[in-house]
């Protein structure tokens, strides 16, 4: 058998049927023969002259595809982009071509020459035939310069798709897949497409957006420039999910945020069309698209923030000008009789606002609430509910909300105007959706101790004067006062509903206790108030009661004094009103005045038409405070209902003023009101006295702060326990340290706590 085999008779048997198969000439072909020429030649070790002739016949045929098919389709270098386009498509196209065909005989030829790759590759260490076949095409297709053209054609026809032309998508990626196929080292990521087509890509798509960027900004509003880059990113996405690799889409996609989003994105959002306007115009799909392309950048959420928290203060900055600038009333308006301009103007009296001076109050937290409705939606709709965001917003809320320095007045004064009996238009469900959403912005006040002396004071008003919506209603207030803010917050207004209750049951007692004796011709009805519960800012002015009133007074003293033992009852006049039936010449109306008023009233009962009395003689009378007596004069005789005369007319009460009983008084209703006590803005003196009571509160709370922690802990450095103090206290108010200061200062002067003798801290002295 030895003596029969001749290498170069098999060789040139074999090498003519390769280049058969290489020529598409393989159904004319012996498998078997051509697989047993192979397995002779190793068999008797001529396996090295196979491989080398392989390897020969397989570069020859590589070296004639490259001639007929790719180099001839070279681009011509023409300038029109169509014909540039399909000149591209074309070599790509001749490259595909070869490479299938290379594929195909390389596929042919391995399966002739298994022998040779089980037996001679492994012992000689030379490539197999497929491995061989990757090589010999990388080294004689995939080099200059038809990698050089194949390079350009790809990114150009990238850059086609990317200009808005359509592009045959199937030949690039046919072509990048051959780059990905191809390795340079013996390691899977280490293809040619790595080396050789993704980094002038990645550069080719810099240089490219870096220019769009410029151009975007500087010639497209705000929606249209978040649109078209949102546009580019989707767009890439694509392209690298259907024909370039995967691995290309994050140095991509970080390639549009450094040249379309980080440089611009700041600009983007102050313009014009910007944020504000986008929010104006409830642009929510632009609002999400600036979200989404926001989050893609690692600040892009902090501008995105910053821009937002400008503009909601900048907002509430705009409501609290508007508030400032209003002119604040203060006499009771229910009963101010608006005077029009003009006839045009008449009868629309009672159709301007709720008079008073609450309406800049009204119209503030309104504002603030239809603000903060706003970007509640603008968040929930358009930035996904994100935390981040939300906590960025109720910062800039609470900015705006604490410049105001009225505004937990303004607050308590618009939950005031929503508990109030006969809220017209709103049911009690819409009440306390109203009231759920002021929650929010009380949230917002850092001083709350402020909140809650003129919120006790606006229930104190409402709870004596029966203008409660209902007793439901308040109580759900105190629930979620209390929620916020803890027991403490409302004890003393839990302590006030307890006063009415118990006083409703007093009353029925003391009526029972009068049906069996000998009742006063004046009934009464009596609210017996717990001093440290109560908010005794009203007037205590003193006033000289009638003898009928004085009787009554002393009927309920005496009966409650009987059955609580070592209590003092102390008359509020000014708290108090009667119902009072007056008669004048064509009929008698049952009017309800406050206690001052009745008792100046009562003074005009016996005079005649013709009589008047002097406001010294009113004044001496009565013995109300001047300020007070004016202010009812006022209601009485320059108000809507003019049951007195003042003469001279005129709407302010002057010393030398007189006054008559006005018999020809006419009005359509049977029963009215006067002089109604009304919640209103504080002047600026009632401020300060409201805020020098509330400076005096926060002193004993912080010492009583103070002396509980020291009482715990026996021992404490100076900056643990004002740390300590502020945490604590911060549910009310925010204390300076200064103040704390002064506190402890005074503590230990007062021999609670000693200074140690390190002088930094101080121990608690039992």
């Amino acid at each position: 058998m030895a003596a029969e085999f001749s290498p170069e008779i098999t060789w040139a048997e074999l090498s003519t049927n390769i280049r058969e198969i290489q020529n598409h000439n393989a159904s004319n072909l012996s498998f078997e023969e051509n697989h047993r020429y192979a397995y002779n030649m190793v068999l008797y070790k001529q396996g090295d002259m196979l491989y080398r002739g392989v390897k020969r016949l397989v570069t020859e045929n590589l070296e004639l595809l490259a001639k007929e098919e790719i180099i001839p389709a070279f681009p011509t270098g023409t300038t029109d982009p169509t014909m540039q386009n399909t000149e591209e498509e074309v070599l790509l196209k001749a490259l595909r071509k070869v490479w299938d065909d290379h594929k195909s005989n390389m596929v042919r030829l391995g399966q002739i020459l298994k022998y040779m790759d089980r037996v001679h590759t492994k012992s000689a260490q030379v490539p197999t035939t497929n491995e061989m076949g990757l090589e010999l095409f990388l080294s004689q297709i995939m080099k200059n310069p038809i990698k050089d053209h194949i390079v350009t054609a790809i990114l150009n026809q990238i850059r086609h798709e990317r200009d808005g032309n359509v592009i045959n998508r199937s030949v690039v990626k046919e072509c990048v897949d051959v780059f990905q196929s191809l390795q340079y080292e013996n390691t899977p990521t280490a293809t040619i497409y790595k080396r050789d087509l993704e980094p002038p890509l990645l550069e080719a798509s810099k240089v490219f957006y870096l220019k769009e960027g410029q151009e975007l900004a500087n010639s497209y509003n705000t929606p249209d420039f978040l649109r078209l880059v949102e546009g580019r990113f989707d767009a890439e996405q694509s392209r690298t999910h259907h024909y370039l690799s995967s691995q290309t889409s994050h140095p991509l996609l970080q390639i549009l945020k450094d040249t379309l989003l980080e440089p611009h994105i700041e600009n983007i959002i102050a313009k014009e069309s910007g944020l504000d306007a986008m929010i104006d115009n409830n642009q929510t799909s632009d609002l999400s698209r600036l979200f989404r392309l926001c989050q893609k950048i690692g600040n892009g959420l902090k501008f995105l923030e910053t821009f937002l928290k400008k503009s909601i203060v900048r907002r509430g900055q705009e409501i609290n000008s508007v508030s400032a600038g209003e002119e604040f009333g203060d006499i009771e308006a229910e009963d101010r009789e608006t005077e029009p301009s003009s006839k045009k103007d008449k009868g629309k009296g009672k159709a301007r606002p709720k008079a008073s001076g609450i309406e800049p109050a009204i119209k503030w937290v309104q504002d603030v609430l239809n603000l903060k409705d706003k970007f509640d939606s603008v968040w929930k709709n358009s930035f996904e509910g994100n935390r981040t965001v939300e906590s960025a917003l109720n910062e800039a809320f609470g900015t705006f909300v604490n410049q105001n320095e009225k505004c937990s007045e303004f607050i308590s004064l618009f939950i005031d105007d929503h508990l109030r009996r006969g809220l017209k238009g709103k049911s009690e469900i819409e009440v306390d959706v109203v009231l759920d959403k002021t929650i929010t912005i009380f949230r917002f006040i850092s001083e709350k101790d402020i909140f809650e002396r003129y919120y006790k004071g606006h229930l104190a008003k409402r709870l004596l004067q029966g203008r409660s919506l209902s007793d439901d209603a308040e109580r759900g207030m105190l629930a979620k006062l209390k929620v916020e803010s803890g027991v403490q917050f409302t004890q003393k207004m839990e302590g006030m509903f307890n006063d009415m209750k118990i006083s409703a049951d007093t009353t029925k007692d003391y009526l029972d206790h009068i049906a069996k004796t000998t009742a006063p011709e004046i009934e009464l009805n009596i609210t017996v108030m717990t001093s440290n519960a109560w908010p005794m800012t009203h007037s205590t002015s003193p006033c000289l009661l009638p003898p009928k009133m004085t009787e009554a007074c002393q009927s309920f003293q005496h009966f409650y004094l009987s059955r609580h033992q070592g209590r003092r009852l102390t008359w509020q006049f000014s708290l108090g009103n009667a119902d009072v039936i007056v008669r004048f010449k064509t009929k008698s109306h049952e009017i309800n005045v406050s206690t001052f008023a009745l008792v100046i009233l009562l003074l005009f009962e016996n005079l005649n038409d013709d009589e008047t009395l002097s406001y010294k003689e009113i004044k001496e009378s009565t013995g109300i405070e001047e300020t007070e007596l004016k202010r009812h004069l006022q209601s009485l005789a320059c108000a809507k209902y003019k049951v007195l005369k003042k003469h001279p007319p005129g709407r302010d009460i002057n010393p030398d003023d007189t006054f008559s009983f006005n018999n020809d008084f006419s009005c359509p209703m049977k029963k009215f009101k006067i002089g109604t006590i009304s919640s209103k803005v504080e002047n600026s003196e009632e401020r300060k006295e409201t805020i020098d009571r509330v400076e005096d509160e926060r002193k004993h709370q912080m010492e009583a702060c103070i002396v509980r922690i020291m009482k715990d802990r026996k021992h404490m450095t100076y900056n643990d326990l004002v740390h300590e103090v502020t945490q604590q206290l911060t549910s009310k108010f925010l204390p300076e340290t200064l103040a704390i200061k002064k506190r402890i200062e005074g503590l230990i002067e007062r021999e609670y706590l000693e200074r140690c003798e390190d002088r930094k801290s101080y121990n608690y002295l039992a």
